[in-house]
């Protein structure tokens, strides 16, 4: 395997940056859908980041969703209220998308 699961997580991580950042340009240009959505990716890659260290990942959102709350939340390594805002922000982003 080239690179390693710490390279991943770092990949990953940049990505969840970057989206952050294009999420707050969105907003500034009132462009709010637009803003939802990339605010949710940034979470969403921030998560893969989180999961790429334990080796996991799934093409379905819910699939790395259940995963970080079945082992980062409900082994309190992460405060629960993390999984609401995450919810939240899923729920969002669909509304905004559809």
């Amino acid at each position: 395997m080239e690179g390693s699961v710490i390279d991943l997580s770092r990949y990953r991580y940049e990505i969840a940056k970057d989206d952050l950042d294009t999420a707050k340009v969105m907003f500034k240009a009132e462009k709010y859908k637009a803003a939802v959505n990339m605010s949710y990716y940034a979470i969403f890659h921030a998560l893969r980041s989180v999961t790429a260290l334990d080796g996991f990942d799934s093409s379905k959102h819910s699939g790395v969703i259940a995963y970080f709350n079945k082992n980062y939340v409900k082994n309190k390594i992460f405060e629960k209220d993390i999984s609401k805002k995450i919810d939240k922000a899923f729920r969002l982003r669909e509304k905004a998308d559809y």
